[in-house]
């Protein structure tokens, strides 16, 4: 059973950064695309930050160049760097996991849809 487990969440004010982590375990297929989401509240979920199985990533354009996503393959844990946090970042972030088959190009949009999610950790950032 795939399970996703977020961590680093937490409260700074706005210029500050913070690392989140989701620690993956229970793949049973040797390749996945894993993103990051982001709800607050009141407001839709939306797509954050993705990176599939062949390294290549993709940003929501609220966050490119402030935020970076990364994966170390050999514990399956995908981390966001998040730098420059503003205040409208505040909101509880996702970790999401979907098996990618030969020739996908995942897209955030494609991983709002994913099958596996982790329970969420709450970024608050302070003006």
């Amino acid at each position: 059973q795939v399970r996703l487990v977020e961590s680093g969440g937490g409260s700074v004010q706005a210029g500050g950064a913070l690392r989140l982590s989701c620690a993956a375990s229970g793949f049973v297929y040797t390749r996945y695309s894993m993103a990051w989401f982001r709800q607050a509240p009141g407001k839709e979920r939306e797509g954050v930050a993705l990176i599939d199985d062949d390294g290549r990533v993709s940003y929501a354009d609220s966050v490119k160049g402030r935020f970076t996503v990364s994966k170390v393959n050999a514990n399956n844990t995908l981390l966001l760097d998040m730098n420059d946090l503003k205040p409208e970042d505040t909101a509880m972030y996702y970790c999401a996991a979907q098996r990618q088959l030969p020739g996908d190009t995942p897209t955030l949009a494609a991983l709002a849809h994913a099958r596996h999610w982790g329970q969420g950790t709450q970024v608050t950032v302070s003006s």
